[in-house]
């Protein structure tokens, strides 16, 4: 499984790109959603894990855009902030939420949820 994660928190985004790696799992981690719009179009990740709150433009607003191209796209949006699962749900069916401070099972039961579809269609 092909993970992208974006966080503009360096010391965050070094440490959960560690976290993250594991058996069948590359990670590639960046600050924005430039940068991070940059490498999709290379190659679409099977997964975006995003902070929501990012400079420039929003977690959300990569969401959407990422989402243009590919609907179906797994994702985790990431926040400080309550965000509620029906908004995000409105924006693809596998877009998912995740309350920051999480708890590392909390991450690993989406990434484990996001496996288990893209099992489910061919795609891991």
């Amino acid at each position: 499984m092909r993970i992208l994660y974006v966080e503009d928190n360096c010391e965050l985004r070094e440490a959960m790109g560690m976290l993250l790696e594991g058996p069948g799992r590359a990670v590639t981690a960046c600050a924005t959603a430039e940068e991070a719009l940059r490498h999709d179009a290379e190659a679409p990740f099977d997964l975006v894990i995003t902070d929501v709150t990012l400079p420039g433009m929003s977690g959300t607003d990569l969401a959407r855009r990422l989402l243009e191209r590919n609907p179906t796209q797994w994702m985790v949006l990431c926040s400080g902030y309550p965000f509620g699962q029906e908004a995000a749900s409105a924006l693809g069916p596998n877009v998912r939420t995740l309350l920051k401070p999480f708890e590392m099972d909390e991450l690993e039961s989406l990434l484990d949820e996001a496996q288990a579809g893209l099992q489910g269609v061919g795609v891991a």
